[in-house]
Order: C-alpha cells, then structure tokens, then sequence
C-alpha cells in the first residue's frame, strides 16, 4: 500500500508530496496529481520508513526537503530527476544509499545533506556542481570517491 497527501502550490501551479503512508519496499511517486507536476517531497515525507529499498522519483521534481529519507536505513536506490534543483540540509540522513548521483542542474551540496550515511562509498556530481559545503558528507565513513569537476569549490572540512 502507498498512499500521498499533497498540498497545492499556488506559485508554481504544482503539488507538493506531504505526507507518506505505506509499507512497500519500493516507492513510486506519482508525476502528477489533478493534472498538476509533483516538484516537491516535503521535510521528512519517508522519514523513519527502514523498509524503503528504493524510491522512483519522477522527472518533475526539483526540491527535496530537509529529512525527507531520514532514518531509510534499508535505502539502496535513488535515481535523482535532471530536474532537481536542491536539496535541503538532512535530505538524506542516515539512509542506506551506497551510490548517489547527482544531475547537472543541482549546483551545491549544503552541510548535513547526507549525514551519516554509513554505507555511502561514491558521489558523481552533474556538471552543474559548483560547491559543497563543510560537513555535506559528516559521518560518511565509507566514502572513497567524490568525483567532480576540478573547479567545483570545496570546503576542506566538506566530510568530518
């Protein structure tokens, strides 16, 4: 079962995922609802949720909110939307996520994104990349490849 609230966003005429129920393994988000893009998962949409193995987001999201995989410990897969434009501090907290890529249009990764996630070995930045903040990768003990472009600015302290 997956069940989403959404609440409308005037200025952008898109919805914006609130709420989570469910108890899948692998979550799907709608594209759409009454007709309008879904662009963002709001602050701790699948927060706690340690059966989420994977989660499809669809192209029409630009912002993730802070806490939204917080806690997904069984986390593995995530396919980021070219679309996406940010990324709120703790977005990816504790989760399980090995590999993460990241589009071209995201262009800073700011301090806590991806705290403590023990298990992440790799980031491959899009092009658009520009700088990441002190502490982006804070407690992320296995992580042995950050590959990105040579003008990206970043901070000495960007892990621990």
């Amino acid at each position: 079962m997956q069940e989403f609230l959404f609440k409308y966003v005037e200025e952008t005429d898109s919805f914006c995922a609130i709420h989570y129920q469910g108890d899948e393994a692998d979550v799907v988000i709608p594209p759409v609802h009454w007709g309008k893009p879904v662009t963002i998962l709001f602050d701790d949409l699948f927060k706690g949720h340690p059966e989420i193995r994977s989660v499809s987001l669809p192209d029409t999201v630009t912002e993730i909110g802070g806490f939204v995989f917080d806690g997904c410990n069984s986390l593995n897969h995530v396919e980021l939307p070219a679309a996406l434009e940010s990324m709120w501090q703790y977005a990816f907290a504790r989760c399980g996520i090995e590999t993460i890529v990241l589009p071209d249009r995201y262009t800073q990764i700011i301090p806590y994104t991806f705290l403590d996630c023990t298990a992440l070995r790799q980031v491959v930045c899009g092009s658009g990349m520009q700088k990441i903040y002190p502490h982006a990768f804070r407690g992320c003990r296995s992580l042995t490849l950050l590959q990105c472009s040579p003008t990206v600015d970043i901070a000495s302290d960007y892990k621990d």
